[in-house]
């Protein structure tokens, strides 16, 4: 099960100055970079649950070229179901930080859901037949809404890994991965940062074996020097997919006898390696899989980088039968 919530909060509190500059530029205009501190564990009460909710990210950030503070509460949302109540506990969490900072809050969600698909309103008003007697407004990313192919120019971070989660029709998968891909190895940043962006856009852009025949077909188009770094990078991906199955095995073997552990491991690397390229394979071939010795499931998962097709599998594994 994907945590999305958790994955969320970890790219935009990686990235928090960039989703500002990409979605709120008249924010960053005012926003001292320099001073921004992150508020860990701000907890909630909810009255009529009595259940504890911590609010996604947190941060105290300073009016450029001034000494006044203000507060900016980002929080993620999947599908909403009751919208009243969910605009509720924005006011609620606005209130709170407000209370106990005694600083201005700027409200921001990021909708990643698939629902709803109109508009989210983006105020929560307290109304009278005499007229309106609060009303609490904050800011909406509903990337369900957005068009993706406004965001391939953009050389920002957060655009090549949110264009996964944007307004994409079926169809349009396997390129969308390309413009992100596009985009992230163009962007001058460190490996681990670069990974996260990676992790994300392979979560949400896990494609079919159809897919991935369109996506290998359109990365053959580009000019051979992105070519090249998208390449390289969808290879050092994979490499690190292996190594870390790798160490999952060493691990397991401590428990279950250190052969044993190192074969699982080199099982379950194989398979996820040829899951992500073909999509599911399916169960008979993954039965011959599973009955391969230790080498030789090492000596596949470095085949399958070069695999084209389920048929380059198939002959792989007649091969390998031949042989023993």
């Amino acid at each position: 099960m994907i945590d999305h919530d958790a994955l969320f909060k970890q790219l935009l509190s990686t990235f928090f100055v960039e989703f500002v500059e990409l979605f709120f530029p008249k924010v960053g205009e005012y926003l001292d970079r320099r001073a921004l501190e992150f508020l860990d564990k701000e907890f909630f009460t909810d009255i009529e649950s009595d259940k504890r909710r911590e609010a996604d990210i947190v941060v105290k950030a300073r009016f450029r070229n001034a000494s006044a503070f203000f507060i900016i509460n980002l929080e993620n949302q999947g599908d909403i179901k009751n919208l009243l109540e969910f605009q509720q506990r924005l006011f609620f969490y606005a209130a709170h930080l407000h209370q106990k900072h005694k600083l201005p809050v700027y409200s921001i969600v990021v909708l990643y859901g698939e629902h709803p698909k109109r508009p989210l309103p983006d105020a929560y008003r307290i109304e009278f037949p005499d007229g309106v007697m609060l009303e609490f407004r904050y800011r909406v990313v509903q990337l369900n809404r957005l068009p993706w192919r406004e965001f391939i120019k953009r050389k920002n971070p957060v655009a090549s890994a949110l264009m996964a989660k944007m307004n994409i029709a079926l169809p349009e998968r396997p390129f969308v991965k390309v413009e992100c891909l596009k985009i992230l190895t163009s962007l001058r940043i460190d490996k681990k940062r670069l990974r996260l962006l990676g992790t994300f856009v392979d979560t949400y852009l896990n494609l079919t074996a159809k897919e991935e025949k369109i996506f290998q077909a359109e990365i053959a188009k580009i000019e051979p020097r992105t070519k090249e770094r998208v390449m390289e990078f969808t290879s050092s991906w994979e490499r690190k997919g292996m190594e870390q199955g790798k160490r999952e095995g060493l691990q397991q073997g401590k428990r279950e006898g250190l052969q044993q552990g190192k074969r699982e491991g080199a099982l379950k690397v194989t398979l996820g390696l040829l899951d992500r390229k073909f999509g599911v394979v399916a169960a008979r071939t993954r039965k011959r899989i599973k009955q391969l010795s230790l080498e030789q499931l090492e000596q596949l998962s470095l085949a399958v980088l070069d695999f084209s097709t389920l048929q380059d599998l198939s002959a792989w594994l007649d091969a390998a039968d031949h042989k023993t």
